[in-house]
C-alpha cells in the first residue's frame, strides 16, 4: 500500500511533488527538517549514488550540512516525506503514514 493510498483511504487531502522535477528550495528542506520527527540524518539515502560519492554518513548528521546535500544532490532525499499538521515523517514502514494521518 503507498502513502497515496493510505492518505486517499483515510479522506487525507494531499500533494504530490515530484522532487526530482521540482527540485526542492532551501527553504522549503528547512521547514521540513524544523518539522521532522526523525533524526535529520535520515533523510539522506545513504544508497548507491552516496557511496560512488564517497560521502562520509558522519558529515551529514546536522541540519546544515543535510541540507547542503539535498540542495546539491536531490537524488539523495529519502522518500516518501510526508508533511501534515506541522509535522513530518519518513514514510517507512507505511504504518507510520497511517499513524500520522489517522485524526
Amino acid at each position: 500500500m503507498s502513502a497515496l493510498t493510505i492518505a486517499e483511504e483515510l479522506g487525507v487531502e494531499f500533494d504530490v511533488v515530484d522532487y526530482m522535477k521540482d527540485r526542492p528550495t532551501r527553504e522549503v528542506l528547512e521547514a521540513i527538517v524544523a518539522a521532522l520527527e526523525d533524526p535529520v540524518a535520515d533523510l539522506v539515502r545513504k544508497d548507491s549514488l552516496f557511496k560512488k560519492l564517497a560521502l562520509d554518513e558522519a558529515d551529514y548528521v546536522t541540519p546544515g550540512p543535510v541540507v547542503e546535500l539535498l540542495l546539491a544532490r536531490p537524488a539523495l532525499l529519502q522518500r516518501p516525506i510526508v508533511v501534515h499538521d506541522g509535522r513530518a515523517i519518513i514514510g517507512r514502514p507505511k504504518e507510520r503514514i497511517r499513524a500520522l494521518l489517522s485524526p
